[in-house]
C-alpha cells in the first residue's frame, strides 16, 4: 500500500515535531518545509532524534516560488500548515512582521495547494486569540471573534481566507481551532515554561526572582501531543469542517506559579515572583477557556493530559536539559 504524503510548514517547532512524530508512527512519508538560516542546527533541534526519518525542504512561506518547487516536487497528500510568528507580544512589538507571516503566508500556502495538489487535505493552525474578548463564555465555533493583538488579527485573517478557499476553490481545507498547548518543547518566552525554567532558575540558586505580567490572566491549557493528533483527526474526516480544540478548563498564570513552586517544594511563589510592567499586554486578553464538545461529539477526541500532567512533564524535562546532575 502506497504510503500517504504529508508536507508539514513549522515542522521544527513544538507542534511540528509532535505532529512528525505521529505520522510516522501512522506510517507516513513526512517532509518539512524549514527557512534557511545562518545557523541551521539551532532550528532542527526538536525534530533531531527523528531528522533521519525526515525530508526536510528549505523554502519560506513568504517566497512562493520556494512552496510552488516543493509542492510540484512532493505532492503532498496532506498539508498541515503551523509556519508562524506564534508569540502574541512579540506580536505588538512586530505587527508587520507577524500580519506578513501569518496572514499572507497562509495565503501562499492555500494558494499552492491549489495549485499543484488541489485534491490534497489543508490543515491551518487557528488560533484561540482570534477570540479576544469576546462575550461569549466559554467559548464555541460560532462565538463573537474580536482579536485584540496583532497575532490574533493575522490568524482572523488566515482563518477566513481558509474558509473563502474551501468555498470558493472547492479545496478541503480545515482550521484547528486551538486554545493554549504546552509541552517540554516549549519556548522558553511562552509563560508555561517561563514559569518552570524561572523556578528550576530559583531552586538551583541561579535567580532570585522571577519577572511576569499578569497574575490573573487566565487560559485554556492542554498538551501539544493532544492537540496534534487532533490535528490529524481533522484531515481524516470525510467533511472539510472547523473545530475548536481545547480542555474546557481555565487556570490563571497565577494558578500556575503556585502550582509549580509548590511541586519544587519552594514555598509561597509570592516570595518570588515580581509583576513587571513590561510583561503587560498594551491590550490584554483576560480569559480564555474554549468548549470542545463539537469535536468531542463528530470525531471523538478528548485530552489525555490534565494541567498538572503537563506542568509535571515540564518540571521534569526542563530540569532534565538545564540541571541534568541536581
Amino acid at each position: 500500500m502506497k504510503k500517504k504524503k504529508a508536507l508539514i510548514t513549522g515542522i521544527t517547532g513544538q507542534d511540528g515535531s509532535y505532529l512528525s512524530e505521529l505520522l510516522l508512527s501512522k506510517g507516513y512519508e513526512v517532509f518539512g518545509m524549514i527557512p534557511r538560516r545562518s545557523t541551521p542546527e539551532t532550528q532542527t533541534l526538536r525534530v533531531e532524534h527523528i531528522s533521519h526519518k525526515l525530508v526536510l525542504e528549505y523554502g519560506d512561506v513568504l517566497d512562493l516560488a520556494s512552496i510552488y518547487r516543493i509542492m510540484n516536487v512532493v505532492k503532498p497528500d496532506e498539508v498541515y500548515h503551523l509556519a508562524a510568528q506564534s508569540h502574541v507580544q512579540v506580536s505588538f512589538y512586530e505587527p508587520i512582521h507577524t500580519t506578513t507571516v501569518d496572514a499572507l503566508g497562509t495565503l501562499n500556502m492555500l494558494e499552492a495547494t491549489t495549485e499543484f495538489v488541489p485534491k490534497a487535505k489543508f490543515y491551518n493552525a487557528a488560533s484561540s486569540e482570534m477570540f479576544g474578548n469576546t462575550p461569549d463564555y466559554p467559548i464555541t465555533e460560532d462565538s463573537k471573534m474580536i482579536p485584540c493583538s496583532p497575532y490574533g488579527a493575522a490568524k482572523l485573517y488566515a482563518y477566513h481566507i481558509t474558509q473563502v478557499y474551501r468555498v470558493s476553490k472547492k479545496l478541503f481545507a480545515v482550521n484547528g481551532i486551538l486554545f493554549n498547548h504546552e509541552s517540554p518543547r516549549r519556548g522558553l518566552n511562552f509563560v508555561t515554561a517561563k514559569v518552570v525554567k524561572g523556578a528550576l532558575d530559583i531552586k538551583y540558586g541561579n535567580k532570585k526572582e522571577l519577572q511576569l505580567g499578569d497574575l490573573d490572566s487566565s487560559r485554556d491549557w492542554g498538551h501539544a501531543k493532544d492537540y496534534v493528533y487532533a490535528m490529524w483527526l481533522m484531515l481524516q474526516n470525510n467533511t472539510p469542517k472547523d473545530y475548536i480544540v481545547a480542555t474546557g478548563i481555565e487556570t490563571t498564570v497565577r494558578r500556575l506559579c503556585e502550582y509549580t513552586f509548590s511541586k519544587l517544594k519552594l514555598g509561597d511563589y509570592k516570595k518570588y515572583v515580581k509583576v513587571v510592567d513590561k510583561y503587560c499586554r498594551p491590550y490584554e486578553l483576560n480569559h480564555l477557556k474554549g468548549n470542545p464538545a463539537k469535536i468531542k461529539k463528530e470525531l471523538g477526541w478528548k485530552p489525555q493530559y490534565s494541567f498538572e500532567d503537563l506542568i509535571d512533564e515540564m518540571i521534569s524535562e526542563i530540569k532534565k536539559r538545564f540541571y541534568p546532575d541536581k
